[in-house]
């Protein structure tokens, strides 16, 4: 027997029947790895300034000259233009649609990573960084957006998650090459990467909520149909859509960016954003950037480029954990763990390049910074690195989802950039204790942020999740506000 009951009636009912679960389908897989493929490639564009920097500084490898300031250019202005990426980003997702404005990036990134293999000084190097760094900022906005669309909840976590797996192999794989090859060769690897992304791209379908939104009813039942199965009913989920978009229809205002800043809409911009800046200011992207020079500064006892090849596999490696766990323990408790493990491993980094400039001796202790940036980066990677940016295609309201995402994808971007281009000043003024010492405590601020304001979206219907975000201000329809409730008679 069935008891309809509001959604929003408080009332509770243990539920000893089984209700039967979402299957993912084998489709749902293979668009999110299609689209993975394209994070594989940012994961490897984002990693390339590590190993190439040395080898392009190199006067007996380049016929050009690289000084310390262009050196950090070539790492910084990818996300500068990242950052205008991201603000290009929204208004091609909402008028091109999510999947062909990831198709779209394929191209320019073959052709920014031939500038810099072909390069006879260092304007075409910055040019194909540019060029690279804006197509990153598009997909890093549009990835989660597509997959938050088209993902049933129960996987959501899962699969949303293989974008980071996959750039995470990026990073590897650029770790590994660039240990055995010069910054030219790597970039023409670089090249090859998005083929496959560029082909597979072709096979899946555009979300069925962004048909539904240009009134392509019959489109959205079609894509929805491929991405359940044939013999899934998917009506009443393309129903919901269009309700949804209905309501969303009701309440648009010509001006999405001022509506942006209504109080019903800033509360879970102000959550995607803080997680953003949290993410960033952990240091993450000057580890990265710079793990061979950190190494060298360290004096580690391991050869830095052997350090860096451990540092991505473990990147990879957590990864799959965080796969594992996201749908399991939920957002928060995995982002609690990564913010302790930041904090922990930052400052043990900071105490160890305090003594090693001021003593006492720690040249005994030459594999405790590998161990720091493990465990730092296995920290990172099940928590703060993806699940801003899974958490990002799930709290932000749908009628606003495209700007929102790209204001926050901006902010990033503008986020790495500060990161990445102080990294050394920041070195040189503070000392590289300071400097880890810094991201710690910022990390430590993160907690209480994560503690006190990110939601748990674990296993929740993106509707279900607005409506919570959003109060009771919108409100649905009656029959939007009815689920059943099963119990034994």
């Amino acid at each position: 027997m069935k008891i309809l009951m509001r959604a929003d009636t408080h009332v509770s009912f243990s539920v000893p029947v089984e209700e039967p679960k979402a299957i993912c389908t084998l489709s749902q897989v293979i668009a999110a790895l299609s689209v993975s493929l394209g994070s594989l490639v940012v994961g490897f564009v984002s990693a390339y300034t590590s190993p190439a920097l040395v080898s392009m500084s190199d006067p007996n490898i380049t016929s050009f000259t690289v000084t310390k300031d262009a050196g950090s250019w070539v790492g910084g202005i990818m996300p500068l233009a990242g950052l205008v990426g991201g603000v290009a980003g929204g208004p091609l997702i909402e008028y091109m649609g999510r999947r062909n404005t990831i198709l779209a990036t394929a191209v320019p990134f073959i052709v920014s990573s031939l500038l810099i293999a072909c390069a006879v000084n260092v304007a075409m190097v910055l040019c194909g960084r540019f060029l690279a760094g804006f197509c990153v900022g598009i997909a890093s906005l549009s990835l989660p957006v597509y997959l938050g669309e088209t993902v049933q909840p129960e996987v959501r976590g899962t699969l949303g998650l293989l974008p980071t797996a996959f750039g995470n192999i990026g990073i590897l794989v650029c770790f590994v090459a660039g240990s055995f090859m010069n910054w030219s060769m790597l970039a023409f690897l670089g090249a090859a990467l998005p083929v496959p992304f560029l082909i597979l791209m072709f096979l899946i379908p555009e979300t069925p909520r962004w048909y539904v939104s240009r009134g392509r009813e019959e489109r959205a039942r079609k894509a929805l149909t491929w991405l359940r199965g044939k013999e899934a009913d998917v009506e009443p989920e393309l129903k919901g859509l269009m309700r949804s978009q209905a309501d969303a229809d009701r309440q648009v205002t010509q001006n999405t960016m001022l509506e942006l800043l209504k109080r019903n809409n800033l509360k879970p911009l102000s959550i995607s954003l803080g997680l953003m800046f949290f993410q960033q200011f952990s240091g993450i992207n000057a580890v990265i950037f710079y793990t061979v020079q950190i190494f060298k500064d360290a004096g580690s006892t391991i050869d830095g480029n052997v350090c860096t090849i451990i540092v991505g596999v473990v990147n990879f490696v957590a990864t799959f954990i965080g796969i594992l766990l996201i749908d399991r323990a939920g957002r928060k408790i995995l982002l609690y763990a990564s913010d302790i493990a930041m904090v922990l491993t930052l400052f043990v980094l900071g105490g160890f390049f305090y003594c090693k400039a001021h003593g006492p001796d720690v040249s005994h202790l030459g594999w405790l910074p590998l161990t720091c940036f493990v465990v730092y980066i296995l920290g990172f990677s099940v928590g703060f690195g993806p699940i801003p940016w899974l958490m990002m295609g799930e709290i932000l309201p749908a009628k606003i989802r495209g700007a929102a995402a790209s204001v926050a994808t901006s902010f990033n971007w503008t986020c790495t950039f500060v990161v990445t281009k102080t990294f050394q000043d920041l070195v040189g003024s503070l000392g590289a204790h300071g400097a880890f010492w810094l991201f710690g405590a910022i990390c430590f601020v993160g907690l209480f942020f994560v503690i006190l304001y990110v939601p748990e979206t674990q296993g929740k219907t993106l509707e279900d999740i607005e409506r919570k975000m959003m109060g009771r201000v919108r409100r649905m329809s009656s029959v939007a506000n009815i689920k059943p409730l099963s119990f034994n008679m």
